[in-house]
């Protein structure tokens, strides 16, 4: 991995490394790609996978995949496993073969932080069931339309005590979003359209084959560079208000296994130089931002910066500016790793707060489950101000 400023993420920033007191005890429910770099990810910043569920793979399967992988390279620990567990460095985590959520032992495995990745469980209806399970709190590792959406850097500050399950958002969010951040605050965004180019996913298909919603989704991702729809520019309004209605954006999907790449041109509102701009993210990545962004002005290509643990990294030397105020700006991401280590840094920001009594308790559990409170967390309701 090629040296980028920043990248330092064992910092003691709640957002980007470790907690200071404690563990959180941790599930996973899906061991695909997401749920397997959780796992590495959680060796590094301090959580403890306790449970793993997933009813298609079995443990001894579940400790190859897990140390040998294409992209990330052999896990450099012990891994082995028994009939009913996966043994990462001598430590022992439960299997579950659960396909009811609801059955899934959370509570009795000691599992109180749920890592939901399967992509298929993003509704809070479907979501709860882990909460039903015995789990304490869960985090949904995607998008979802009704759960309130936490990216590291950004908005930590708006979670409240009271919500049991929140969404980290996609991979292309939490490389948008405090980069987004940091440019709006020094010369405030007017408007922006944002291009991703991203790497291949699991759902897409080797070669054609037939795909009714999206034609061009149903092409081969080998040989193609793909154009996708993409609601991550947009949502941005999710985590920075202020931005409601100014940005959108699109994606490419392209034939390479990791790394992604955005491509954000804006509006500025104040006038500046680009070098102004490079100094300003430089400053924030040492910063505020430490952990969250990197920083490079060396000539680098993707491969680069797999495995890199920054949420987004400013590449200096690719941005350009047309004038004072209209700038094209580009930030790489490992849509994988990364992303996996803000999964987790989330966790470990809902534990740090929970185990200090945490702030915004409920108040009020007028309708819906009478523990959870589910009814107050739909889209439009209100709970104590969680949804502002």
């Amino acid at each position: 991995m090629a040296s980028v400023q920043g990248a330092e993420i064992f910092n003691g920033l709640p957002y980007a490394g470790k907690p200071k007191d404690g563990s959180p005890k941790v599930g996973i429910n899906g061991f695909g790609r997401i749920g397997r770099l959780t796992l590495r990810a959680s060796l590094e910043l301090g959580a403890v996978v306790v449970a793993i569920n997933d009813p298609f793979i079995e443990p001894n399967y579940m400790a190859y995949m897990f140390k040998y992988d294409s992209t990330h390279g052999r896990f450099k620990g012990t891994v082995s496993s028994t009939e009913n567990e996966l043994v990462v460095n001598g430590v022992a985590i439960s299997v579950f073969k659960e396909k009811c959520s609801e059955n899934i032992p959370w509570g009795e495995s000691g599992a109180e932080y749920i890592v939901e990745s399967t992509g298929i469980m993003t509704t809070l209806d479907k979501a709860s069931t882990h909460i039903k399970a015995g789990a304490k709190k869960v985090i949904i590792s995607g998008p979802s339309e009704e759960a309130p959406l936490f990216v590291c850097g950004v908005n930590l500050d708006k979670y409240q005590a009271c919500m049991e399950i929140v969404s980290s958002g996609s991979c292309t969010i939490n490389c948008l979003a405090p980069l987004v951040k940091v440019i709006h605050n020094h010369f405030g965004i007017v408007e922006a359209l944002v291009t991703t180019v991203h790497s291949a996913v699991s759902k897409q298909l080797t070669v054609d084959g037939p795909n009714s919603k999206d034609r061009r989704a149903g092409r081969g991702a080998l040989q193609n560079i793909i154009p996708a729809t993409s609601g991550d520019a947009s949502d941005i309004s999710k985590v920075i208000p202020e931005l409601t209605g100014r940005m959108t954006g699109m994606s490419f999907r392209v034939p390479t296994p990791d790394v992604s790449v955005i491509d954000m041109t804006c509006k500025l509102a104040k006038s500046t130089d680009y070098k102004t701009i490079v100094d300003t993210v430089r400053s924030e990545s040492r910063d505020t931002m430490k952990g969250i962004i990197g920083f490079t002005d060396e000539m680098l290509v993707s491969t680069d910066f797999v495995g890199n643990p920054c949420s987004s990294v400013f590449d200096a030397q690719a941005g350009i500016a047309l004038n004072e105020t209209f700038v094209k700006l580009i930030a790489w991401y490992d849509n994988e790793y990364a992303y996996s280590c803000r999964v987790v840094a989330l966790i470990n920001h809902i534990y740090t707060l929970d185990s200090k009594g945490g702030k915004g308790q409920c108040k009020a559990k007028a309708g819906g489950d009478a523990k959870n409170g589910l009814e107050l967390r739909k889209p439009g309701s209100k709970c104590c101000g969680c949804f502002g």
